[in-house]
């Protein structure tokens, strides 16, 4: 199913989702960020949100923007702080210092090399990381993307990505049974 048919599926309840993906899903609608970017982020929030035909659509999208090892890179986001954002929520909201102390002891070897640019990992991961709703890796993709020079406006257009896409999931998988 194309992502075209998707919007259609979308609820007229959540017309402003179908509104929302199409400015989200091209430059004008995500400043700062290139059409490769928004792809990217789109997928990596796709996976996080767990709705196939979404992830899906996004995906045969994406592929006319990034290369393979690129889409990779997205898939390493997504799986990588799909990991991360709960052990990391899990230590700040326990709010148990000892536990900063501890050696995770999670492998993350993918992340040294997760196929694609540092950027575009970082501004995957911390999509990722807002559909999950983990404040400390947020906070921690955030001042990395500063440190490689993004201003917030790519920033922000990558949270509304996520937040967009995340909504849209939800609604397309509830459809049939929200009424």
């Amino acid at each position: 199913m194309s992502l075209a048919d998707l919007k259609a599926q979308l609820p007229d309840y959540a017309k402003d989702l179908r509104l929302n993906l199409e400015s989200v899903l091209s430059e004008g609608g995500a400043p700062g960020l290139t059409n490769k970017q928004i792809f990217v982020i789109a997928l990596a929030s796709a996976i996080a949100s767990r709705y196939k035909p979404l992830t899906a659509a996004i995906a045969e999208e994406a592929a006319k923007y990034a290369s393979a090892e690129e889409l990779n890179g997205a898939r390493v986001a997504a799986a990588i702080m799909g990991m991360n954002n709960i052990y990391y929520r899990f230590l700040h909201l326990v709010e148990e210092p000892e536990y900063g102390t501890l050696r995770a002891g999670l492998r993350m070897n993918a992340m040294s090399n997760p196929g694609g640019s540092k950027v575009d990992f970082e501004l995957a991961s911390l999509a990722v990381s807002a559909v999950n709703g983990c404040g400390m890796c947020l906070e921690s993709h955030e001042k990395t993307l500063r440190k490689h020079g993004l201003s917030a406006q790519p920033i922000q257009s990558a949270a509304r990505i996520a937040a967009v896409i995340h909504a849209a999931a939800v609604a397309l998988e509830q459809a049939d049974v929200a009424g």
